[in-house]
């Protein structure tokens, strides 16, 4: 028995590393059967998460309309993807100059890439402006300024797309968004805001669009780090507020994001949240116990007011 049992376990692993090699690749075929010959929007192709939603997106047959605002970088993301792409297998990337920020100009845009293919199937809204500083310290123009980039500037892109969705009953709209769409972080009064606007906007456009069969998603991670930085230890187990906050901070690989955003979009999931233990725990006690949560916060500004940085 003890004989029979040795020799089975080795052919048990085997067997259940066989069947998740199988479903990888089932998982892999389907998500680019999602997106194969659908026409793919998504703003701020340029970013970190930009670049490996592009990639994702191209190597699964989309056909891809990268929206970025500086055209330099957009031909070397172009040139980057045509370079390691099957041609019989994806499409041409089209390139458009887009500043979100510049509200007046993404009516134009949208006309441009309806003109041009016709409809669009997905829209990633990727783009985002990042401020931090105590309140009293930013400008209202950069608040305005960070609203129009974070919130005002993808609605529109939106609104302008959207009955195009709407009349043809398909279609898709995702945005990435962050965890301050649900929890506010002392010093970022404008991104915070511009983010819960944003989230507040999708939900209930979500709604709205269901019976058109319209999806509306979500996908909100922490913070999305750079490609070769992570976060140091420092002196962050210094305090509980250090400790939380590196938690709360600690940011998703682009590449990550970029594959959760696809699984999205090929579950048609609502919302996602991407995030460590510690920050779904905060979203918990923020709901549940607001006045612990807010004294771990006040706590946490009254040690960056007194106690001067390191370096």
């Amino acid at each position: 028995m003890g004989v029979t049992a040795v020799l089975m376990l080795p052919l048990l692993l085997l067997g259940i590393s066989g069947l998740l090699f199988i479903y990888q690749e089932v998982s892999r075929l389907w998500s680019k059967s999602a997106v194969q010959n659908k026409v793919v929007v998504i703003t701020d192709a340029i970013s970190g998460l930009g670049k490996e939603c592009a990639r994702v997106f191209h190597t699964g047959g989309a056909r891809l309309v990268l929206c970025g605002k500086n055209w330099e970088r957009l031909e070397i993301l172009y040139d980057a993807l045509i370079s390691v792409a099957d041609p019989s297998k994806t499409f041409t990337p089209k390139l458009v100059l887009l500043d979100l920020s510049d509200i007046s100009c993404v009516q134009d845009v949208a006309k441009e890439v309806l003109d041009c293919y016709g409809c669009v199937d997905i829209l990633i809204n990727n783009a985002s402006m990042k401020i931090k500083g105590p309140a009293h310290k930013i400008s209202l123009e950069l608040d305005k300024k960070i609203m129009d980039a974070n919130y005002f500037g993808p609605i529109t892109l939106t609104k302008a797309l959207l009955p195009d969705m709407i009349s043809r009953r398909t279609g898709q709209i995702v945005l990435v968004n962050n965890i301050q769409g649900k929890l506010g972080i002392p010093f970022r009064t404008a991104y915070a805001a511009s983010k819960h606007a944003a989230l507040g906007f999708f939900d209930c456009l979500r709604a709205e669009v269901e019976e058109y069969d319209v999806v509306v998603s979500t996908v909100s991670p922490t913070f999305i780090r750079s490609y070769h930085i992570d976060p140091g230890q420092g002196n962050w187990e210094a305090s509980i507020w250090k400790f939380f906050f590196r938690k709360l901070t600690y940011g998703v690989h682009p590449v990550d994001v970029a594959e959760e955003v696809m699984r999205t979009v090929r579950r048609k999931k609502q919302e996602v949240f991407m995030a460590n233990p510690i920050p779904k725990a905060a979203m918990y006690i923020r709901t549940f116990f607001p006045e612990f949560f807010f004294a771990v916060v006040a706590c946490g500004v009254k040690e960056k007011l007194n106690v001067p940085e390191e370096g």
